[in-house]
């Protein structure tokens, strides 16, 4: 999850530099909302101590 999170947010700067707002705005959206998920996912494996 992490990894599909840091991929969107690398696309996000190099479309930010490319000029490509409208695709840097959703690739960070995408990204920011898979960190959330795993940081939520990484909660709740540290509470239970199962793997999800």
């Amino acid at each position: 999850m992490l990894r599909w999170a840091v991929i969107f947010f690398i696309i996000a700067i190099i479309a930010a530099v490319l000029g490509f707002g409208g695709i840097a705005g959703g690739a960070q959206y995408i990204a920011g909302v898979l960190f959330v998920i795993f940081l939520v996912l990484l909660v709740v494996h540290f509470l239970t101590g199962k793997k999800i």
